[in-house]
C-alpha cells in the first residue's frame, strides 16, 4: 500500500506539473518550509522542495506564468515554450517522490511521469487555443484561475487521500485518450487558422472566384476530379465546424455540382479514408458570420426545426464565401426571399 501511495503522489505531481509546473513547485515548497505539512518517512526525499532557493525560483517563474496564462495568445505561446519543460519537470518531481530506487524502475516512473505530464499539458494547450478563438480576455482569466485551483486543490487531494487522487487521474487520462482525435483536429484547425490570419492580406473584401476543382490533397483521396460521379461547380476548401453527421475540424472542402444544384456536399480525408456527406439545401437559408479567427458559413432552417451547419474559413476567404452565400441564394429560392425579407 505504501508504494501504491508513493506511486499516486509521483504521478499526482506530474500531472499536476503538467497544468502548471512552477506553482506546483512552488506551493508544495511552500508547504513543506512552513511546515504547513508533515512529511511522512516516504516522502522526505521531497524535502529539498522546501529549499530557499527553489522556492525563490519558482515563485519568480510562477510570477511570470500567473500574468503571462491571462492573456490570449501569449498563453499559448508560453505553453508552445513548456512543451518539453512540463514533461521534464513532471518527471524530475516524480522520480524525487521515489528516492532513489533502482535504475530500471527510475526509467519507468520518469516515462510514466513525463506521460502523464505530457497530456495533462496538452488538454490544457488545446483548451486555450480554442479560447483563443474569441478575443475577449476574460475566459483566459477564468481559465488560468480554474487551472490554479486545480492544482492547489490537487495538492491538497494528494495529501489527504493519495489513491483518490490515483483514481481521478486514472479517470482523467482515460478521457482524454477517448477525446483525443478531437482534440488533436481543434488544435490543428486553430493554429492553421491563426497562421492563415497572420499570413493572410489585409483587404478581405478583394473579389475572388470559387475554385473549380478539388484542392490536391481530397482529389488524392477520391481518385478523381468528380465528386460521387457528379460534375463540379465549385470546390471551395474549409473545415467543419458543427452539422448532422459531420465530425468538427475535419479539413475538407465544400463542394457544389451540376447535377445538384439545391444540395452541396462536404469532402473530406477521415482516418485517410474518403468521408462525404450531402446537404440538403430545400428550405434553409445561409448566413455569412465574420468571427477573430475566421470566417464562417452557416446553413440553418427558414422556418421551425431543422439541421444547423457550420463551416470554418480562413479570415483571408471572406470573399470566397460572400461568394458561396451568393451562389446558395441563387440556387434556392427560399434562400434569397428569406435574407432579403430580414
Amino acid at each position: 500500500m505504501e508504494k501504491l501511495d508513493l506511486l499516486a503522489v509521483a504521478l499526482g505531481l506530474a500531472a499536476l506539473a503538467g497544468i502548471n509546473l512552477y506553482l506546483t513547485v512552488f506551493a508544495t515548497g511552500l508547504a513543506i518550509h512552513f511546515h504547513w505539512v508533515t512529511l511522512a518517512p516516504a516522502y522526505q526525499s521531497l524535502a529539498v522542495l522546501g529549499h530557499p532557493a527553489i522556492i525563490t525560483i519558482a515563485g519568480i517563474l510562477y510570477f511570470l506564468e500567473f500574468f503571462a496564462d491571462k492573456i490570449p495568445w501569449i498563453d499559448s505561446a508560453w505553453d508552445a515554450v513548456h512543451t518539453v519543460i512540463r514533461p521534464i519537470g513532471g518527471a524530475l518531481l516524480a522520480i524525487q517522490v521515489l528516492g532513489h530506487p533502482s535504475p530500471a524502475f527510475t526509467v519507468i516512473v520518469a516515462l510514466l511521469a513525463g506521460g502523464t505530464s505530457l497530456v495533462a499539458h496538452t488538454a490544457k494547450a488545446a483548451t486555450r487555443l480554442t479560447s483563443n478563438t474569441s478575443p475577449e480576455p476574460f475566459s483566459n482569466i477564468g481559465l488560468s484561475l480554474g487551472e490554479d485551483a486545480a492544482v492547489l486543490g490537487g495538492l491538497a487531494l494528494m495529501h489527504f487521500n493519495p489513491l483518490l487522487a490515483l483514481l481521478i487521474l486514472l479517470l482523467g487520462i482515460i478521457a482524454f485518450f477517448y477525446f483525443a482525435p478531437r482534440i488533436l483536429r481543434a488544435m490543428k484547425a486553430k493554429i492553421w487558422l491563426a497562421l492563415k490570419k497572420l499570413n493572410g492580406p489585409a483587404d478581405l473584401a478583394t473579389p475572388v472566384k470559387l475554385p473549380l476543382a478539388l484542392p490536391a490533397r481530397l482529389a488524392s483521396v477520391f481518385a478523381r476530379e468528380d465528386v460521387l460521379g457528379e460534375t463540379i461547380a465549385w470546390a471551395a476548401p474549409c473545415i467543419s465546424g458543427r452539422g448532422r453527421r459531420i465530425p468538427p475540424n475535419l479539413f475538407g472542402a465544400l463542394v457544389a455540382t451540376n447535377e445538384e444544384p439545391r444540395k452541396i456536399i462536404f469532402v473530406a480525408r477521415k482516418s485517410g479514408r474518403p468521408f462525404a456527406r450531402t446537404i440538403d439545401l430545400e428550405g434553409s437559408m445561409a448566413a455569412h458570420e465574420p468571427r477573430f479567427l475566421s470566417e464562417n458559413l452557416v446553413i440553418f432552417p427558414a422556418v421551425g426545426r431543422g439541421p444547423k451547419y457550420l463551416f470554418v474559413f480562413p479570415r483571408s476567404d471572406a470573399g470566397l464565401v460572400e461568394q458561396i452565400v451568393q451562389y446558395l441564394r441563387e440556387r434556392e429560392p427560399a434562400l434569397h426571399e428569406q435574407t432579403t425579407a430580414l
